[in-house]
């Protein structure tokens, strides 16, 4: 399956530009390159800000198939990519029925918060840089349910860049058949069942014990129900 992987570089303390959309702060050393991740990826998700940041600093997209999500600009191709305002669950379903190499999202923040709150990226490769900006344009923005991810790779290079890869780890739900299984197992088992009368020390009277056949003072054998 062609998986959803979330990469571009941030800042030491999360921001993918600056208040104003600037990126300056953001570098490639010479030892480091991304032609590796390049070579995983046919295609690109990214919100109408960041196409637009792409587009004012002169970047292109090449032959690699290119989707913008906006609410604003109507569907339809045109300079290059695919305006799209499809939900980003059926986005990405529609693209994983066809063969292809993995989707890479670019961005920006509000573009990560509902594909993560739609449970939708399956990768992480981020470019950390050593810059604190103090405030900025966040990669992830509040707004989804907490997301669980294990390390993959971690490398480091010249002055100070560092990048991460993580893969989603999701639980698998326990289907309701074996529940239901496990709760009748658990009061039904080999543990005696309870009594249905437990008795005073739980608030109710305890039940009638059997009456042994003696006789009473006035010679009548006992009831069955008498004490």
């Amino acid at each position: 399956m062609r998986k959803a992987v979330l990469g571009l570089g941030i800042s030491l303390d999360g921001y993918i530009a600056r208040p104003d959309g600037s990126v300056d702060f953001l570098f490639m050393p010479r030892d480091y390159s991304m032609a590796d991740f390049f070579a995983t990826i046919d295609c690109a998700i990214m919100g109408r800000k960041t196409f637009d940041v792409a587009r004012k600093q002169g970047g292109g997209f090449g032959t690699m198939e290119s989707y913008v999500l906006s609410r604003s600009q109507p569907p339809g191709k045109r300079e290059g990519v695919t305006f799209s305002n499809e939900a980003p669950a059926d986005l990405i379903h529609r693209l994983r029925k066809n063969k292809g190499k993995d989707i890479w999202l670019m961005g920006g923040g509000e573009l990560a918060r509902e594909f993560l709150k739609a449970d939708l990226v399956d990768e992480l490769y981020l470019g950390i840089v050593p810059v604190l900006l103090g405030e900025g344009i966040p990669l992830f923005p509040a707004g989804f349910p907490q997301r669980d991810f294990s390390l993959l790779e971690n490398k480091s290079y010249s002055r100070g860049l560092i990048s991460l890869k993580y893969e989603r780890r999701r639980t698998k739900k326990k289907s309701s058949s074996r529940r239901l299984k496990r709760s009748h197992q658990r009061f039904s088992g080999s543990a005696s069942p309870a009594p249905i009368f437990p008795g005073r020390r739980f608030g109710v009277a305890a039940a009638p014990a059997p009456c042994r056949a003696r006789k009473l003072s006035s010679g009548r054998r006992c009831s069955a129900g008498a004490r």
